[in-house]
């Protein structure tokens, strides 16, 4: 039984951590973009379009090794 308390502690600490550092993550992301927004223009659909021709970008690349 004290076992399993110890475990569950250990695995809700994680948990707790992780959360945590994903509401930071999201936070950190969000603000980025609305600054880029309010003082470039840059929007979310031109950020999210010019990810996805990351791999478009760098296949020639990959291609000649």
């Amino acid at each position: 039984m004290f076992a399993t308390l110890i475990v569950s502690w250990i695995v809700f600490t994680l948990l707790v951590k992780v959360l945590k550092t994903t509401i930071k993550t999201a936070f950190i992301t969000a603000t980025a973009i609305v600054l880029l927004d309010a003082a470039f223009g840059i929007t979310p659909q031109d950020i999210w379009h010019q990810i996805m021709h990351i791999p478009r970008n760098y296949s020639p690349i990959v291609r000649l090794r």
